[in-house]
């Protein structure tokens, strides 16, 4: 069997189980949520050997910091993938809310009624939590999911999606629901984007090799790609707050996508504040990189050129620039981010109504880190990624995400006359 006949069959086989997966009840969708979370609980022993597996392949291969962070599970990791099954079930079911009704004048009455996108092939990198969260929220928004992790966490993400595939089969739903593409050949993604036929649309969680990979797409991509979220200190900002929301922004977890990877400061508090934010940054082991303007206040800081300003670390690395105005720091926003996070720390309410309304990414904050840029946080239970698109959806992608909508029309024998 060549490749391409492998993947294909695994579309087809999605594609068949996709209708029954969009008529499937919510009692049916839910019991089989509870019983993948238990599972996952009464299986944390399995799942984190297959990630020591994982691991030590990992390390032998030279990888190294964030990378092996990102890839690694513990107990607290697991116990939160089983949480966040569990919130998706508390949820309500998307499929077949009324999100508006209506009659007209020849009194027909309509209605917009969610509906399930069909099937969705989501394609990510290293996170094998990331099995469990699409798997999840895609099967209870009642679509076919299909799967592709990297090769990297191939043992976990095998074991995770052994347990969904035992959890459908226990709940009397087709296994082909939610499935997990074995073959680590990267081939295999240029089979599934060349097939529109069979998939609805590609997520992509990644960086730029696999945007490469997905270029010219015949499939649509809502893409999460890079995130190089900026955080910006006004001149009128409270310090200790924004010391305590860029380091929390930087160190809680630097390996992730909503994490800051460029500070920009107002120049007329930057000789203050900068001082105060380096010492409890170099404290917790990052390395501080500054414009000219930064390295004349903060000279141990290591120059930064416009190309470490476009640069998605996923380290112990920052970036600094001064700014003159509230005008440069929303400029050198978008110059440099990718429009996935970005947040102000002000006192002014005027500076910050500009900010929300003139920075043009998915989440925008105002006095918070953009850390909470994820699903869980959001109250969705958990993503599928964080879109930057601008269709069909934007920021974390929960189940109303996950859906599309029809029309439905119900008359009393009308016919159109013109």
């Amino acid at each position: 069997m060549t490749l391409e006949d492998e993947i294909v069959g695994v579309l087809k086989r999605a594609r068949v189980a996709a209708h029954p997966m969009s008529l499937a009840t919510t009692e049916q969708k839910n019991a089989m949520l509870r019983h993948l979370a238990s599972a996952i609980r009464l299986n944390e022993s399995a799942i984190l050997a297959a990630n020591a597996s994982d691991l030590r392949r990992a390390e032998k291969a030279g990888r190294t910091g964030a990378f092996l962070e990102r890839l690694t599970l513990n107990a607290a990791r697991v116990t939160a993938m089983a949480k966040s099954v569990e919130q998706i079930v508390a949820l309500p079911d998307p499929v077949g809310a009324v999100l508006e009704e209506f009659t007209r004048p020849n009194g027909l009455r309509i209605s917009r009624v969610r509906v399930p996108l069909g099937v969705i092939a989501i394609i990510y990198e290293s996170r094998p939590n990331v099995t469990i969260d699409a798997g999840a929220l895609g099967f209870k928004s009642g679509n076919a999911i299909v799967l592709r992790g990297g090769r990297e966490a191939l043992d976990a993400n095998s074991c995770l999606a052994d347990l969904i595939s035992a959890s459908l089969q226990h709940c009397g739903l087709d296994e082909d629901a939610v499935t997990l593409i074995r073959n680590p050949d990267r081939q295999a993604i240029q089979v599934m984007k060349r097939r529109p036929d069979l998939i609805e649309v590609i997520i992509p969680r990644g960086g730029k090799a696999l945007k490469d990979a997905l270029e010219g797409s015949a499939v649509p991509l809502m893409p999460h790609y890079d995130g190089i979220c900026h955080t910006y200190v006004d001149k009128s900002a409270d310090l200790a707050m924004a010391a305590d929301i860029c380091f929390n922004a930087k160190c809680s977890r630097p390996s992730v996508c909503n994490a800051m990877e460029n500070l920009v400061v107002h120049c007329a508090i930057a000789e203050k504040f900068l001082p105060m934010i380096a010492e409890r940054m170099v404290v917790a082991g990052v390395e501080l990189r500054g414009d000219s303007r930064v390295l004349k206040i903060l000279p141990k800081a290591r120059p930064a050129s416009d190309t470490e300003f476009d640069t998605e670390y996923l380290d112990l690395i920052l970036s600094i620039a001064v700014v003159d105005s509230l005008d440069e720091a929303i400029a050198f926003i978008e110059r440099h981010g990718s429009h996935l996070a970005d947040a102000i720390v002000t006192a002014d309410e005027t500076a910050a109504r500009r900010f929300e309304r003139e920075v043009d990414s998915a989440t925008v904050y105002v006095n918070a880190s953009t850390r909470f840029t994820d699903g869980f946080e959001f109250g969705f239970g958990a993503e599928t990624g964080i879109s930057t698109n601008r269709l069909h959806a934007r920021g974390p992608m929960g189940l109303n995400e996950l859906t599309t909508y029809k029309y439905v029309i119900h008359g009393t024998g009308q016919v159109r006359n013109v």
